[in-house]
């Protein structure tokens, strides 16, 4: 199917940012860009695989260029591309590259073409940024916070212009604000099914009907067997051990739920504390191994949530595990 503007024939232009790259023929690529303009397009780059074009550059992955679009018949085609900005940085490290990419297949996974995407843009762009001026530390944990940290945060952000961040500030249960505990043992729990965090004396107390109004649907019931399947549908049902472990599968220490409650701050705070955390010159690095712990539990568990709710999984999650898992 044509893109739009293919109808009037007519050149028009559009700021893209390059996303996913395939071969076409002998040197052409097609390119499927985000654009704030026009939302996500498939895009035809002539000659990008020629040794000596001009455009070759241009088609790399998170390129953002200024293009003029010139309509074809089944696909467009580029037919001018200035640069604006690129990110050398992502290159260097695998690490980087490979947040680079996670963020990528989020971004595809709730990009809408032929309508103006602009937050989702700027969102991924200012999160990009942030990665490509990150320095890479000496400290092998402190390395891996500092990249899971900004990981995280783009994350949440991308899951939030998705409108499906998850709750991370009190229980999606009872919506009250989560109390983080000090004893060293405090846990709380985290469900994708449920939107996010949930304390466990909610999830003891919860019945089906309750979990119903969350869109929640429990077939295997604990009860005085009035109900279907044995057991009892109203308020005094409980959930079943195995029930509970399905719609709770991670549970977070105080230290992980304080630094996923961190990626919901506002837009000033977050870029503070992201600036901060990411920094290895500054007192306040996460060289601690109980962050290093806590960020690698915490990607994990917004991996599960995104690919729940996005309903497709995420490849360069296993160059993450590779990389945090690879000392030098």
């Amino acid at each position: 199917m044509a893109q739009e503007g293919s109808g009037s024939r007519s050149p028009y232009k559009v700021t893209g940012i390059n996303l996913k790259a395939m071969p076409l023929g002998e040197a052409d690529v097609i390119l499927t860009v985000l654009t704030p303009e026009r939302g996500l397009m498939r895009v035809v780059a002539s000659g990008a695989r020629k040794p000596k074009s001009k455009i070759g550059g241009r088609s790399r992955l998170f390129v953002v260029n200024q293009l003029l679009i010139r309509p074809g018949r089944n696909l467009d085609r580029i037919g001018q591309a200035e640069l604006v900005v690129s990110y050398p940085g992502l290159s260097r490290d695998l690490g980087r590259l490979a947040a680079a990419q996670y963020w990528s297949e989020l971004v595809l996974s709730q990009a809408l073409s032929e309508q103006p995407q602009s937050e989702l843009f700027d969102t991924l762009l200012e999160h990009l940024q942030r990665l490509d001026s990150l320095a890479i530390a000496p400290n092998f944990q402190e390395r891996v916070a500092s990249l899971l940290a900004l990981l995280c945060h783009g994350i949440y952000h991308l899951l939030r212009v998705a409108g499906v961040a998850p709750q991370v500030k009190s229980c999606g249960l009872t919506q009250q604000p989560v109390v983080i505990g000090e004893d060293s043992q405090w846990r709380i729990g985290f469900s994708a099914a449920i939107g996010g965090v949930v304390t466990l004396d909610a999830l003891d107390r919860a019945s089906p009907a309750m979990l119903a109004g969350h869109g929640v649907q429990v077939p295997e019931l604990e009860g005085d067997g009035s109900g279907a399947n044995g057991g009892d549908t109203g308020e005094g049902a409980r959930l079943n051990p195995r029930t509970k472990a399905k719609f709770m599968p991670r549970s977070l220490t105080a230290r992980e739920v304080t630094l996923l409650q961190s990626l919901a701050s506002p837009k000033g705070e977050h870029a503070e504390h992201t600036d901060r955390i990411s920094s290895p010159s500054q007192d306040s690095r996460p060289e601690s191994p109980q962050d290093f712990i806590a960020w690698v539990q915490i990607e994990r568990t917004l991996r599960h949530y995104a690919q729940y709710h996005l309903g497709k999984g995420i490849r360069s999650a296993t160059l993450i595990d590779t990389y945090t898992q690879t000392r030098p």
